[in-house]
């Protein structure tokens, strides 16, 4: 397969009254076309500022993004807009990311009228809106309904129809079944595997739940305060975690035992301030094995086994 999306020490920073905050600090990671990318972490760890960035939508403070092999970097406002009809995103919150003075039909329409993808042509627009709606499990009695009468799944079927409606290759799931019950989360999840199926999607998926991300993902990054701390396969990250704080998230996933109630392993201490952070590992403070070498240098990103990257040069002795 070749890389539709690739990044090259991606940084975006945010200026404060107290200095430079690192959301995003020196990102690289590639996405095959038609696979699904995801990233995980704590909240506030940079996740939805990584998706927002890729999309230009936050624009970054330095690094490479290329797309198909074309630099975004070096898009004018006006090339950006066209290329944004290809890379769409999918809210966390559906309420809140739909404007509750518009219909199903203007929220869905709202893209194509703007990208003018069918000119006067009401009819092919109102078939397209109607094949969408089909497509996404949304009934066409809705169609002149309120997000506010709908329920959360119903409007997040909506953001994805207008996700899928200028027919993009690229999509960035920022948290999309977050805020659903969880057999409504199972939906959407089940509504996106097969889009991607049927249209050959490629996904980053943005998400703080493990067991969501390893039923959608081909290759899973790790976040941790604006950095990668592993990337590896799906398969392989869930069975040989390398990095303490990958393994102190799945530790932290509760499992139903039988005859005794399962012991969690809960991380300790608060997550330092991205604001100006120090030198060396960004974990170190929380991490049972930290050393003096950790606070004083940072780990680069290391290949461990193949297609499996840590950045914890003592992580094959704290297993």
């Amino acid at each position: 397969m070749s890389v539709l999306i690739e990044t090259q020490d991606l940084k975006k920073y945010f200026k404060t009254p107290r200095g430079w905050l690192h959301a995003v600090d020196g990102i690289d990671f590639q996405i095959q076309t038609g696979s699904t990318l995801g990233v995980v972490g704590e909240s506030g760890c940079g996740k939805s500022t990584l998706g927002r960035a890729v999309l230009r939508l936050h624009e970054p403070t330095s690094g490479k993004i290329f797309y198909e092999g074309k630099d975004l970097m070096s898009l004018r406002k006006s090339e950006m807009r066209r290329m944004c009809t290809e890379m769409q995103m999918i809210f966390q919150d559906p309420y809140s990311s739909l404007n509750p003075r518009m219909s199903v039909w203007q929220l869905i329409a709202e893209p194509m009228l703007i990208n003018r993808m069918y000119g006067g042509d009401k009819d092919a627009l109102n078939r397209h809106i109607e094949d969408l709606m089909d497509t996404v499990g949304l009934a066409k009695r809705l169609v002149h309904a309120y997000p506010h009468e709908l329920d959360g799944g119903r409007r997040q079927r909506i953001g994805v129809a207008r996700a899928l409606s200028l027919n993009p290759k690229f999509i960035v799931c920022d948290e999309p079944v977050s805020a659903l019950d969880v057999s409504i989360q199972a939906q959407i999840l089940n509504l996106l595997m097969d889009l991607q199926d049927e249209r050959g999607l490629t996904y980053m998926f943005i998400t703080h739940d493990l067991s969501v991300v390893k039923h959608i993902s081909d290759e899973i990054m790790v976040m941790y305060m604006g950095k990668c701390v592993e990337r590896a396969p799906k398969g392989e990250l869930f069975s040989n975690p390398a990095h303490p704080y990958t393994r102190a998230l799945l530790r932290a996933i509760p499992e139903p035992s039988l005859g005794r109630r399962g012991e969690l392993q809960v991380l300790k201490g608060e997550v330092a301030s991205p604001i100006n952070p120090k030198p060396g590992c960004r974990f170190a403070h929380r991490c049972p094995y930290a050393r003096q070498a950790c606070a004083e240098q940072e780990a680069a990103l290391a290949e461990i086994s193949p297609a499996h990257f840590v950045a914890c040069p003592f992580c094959g002795e704290t297993k």
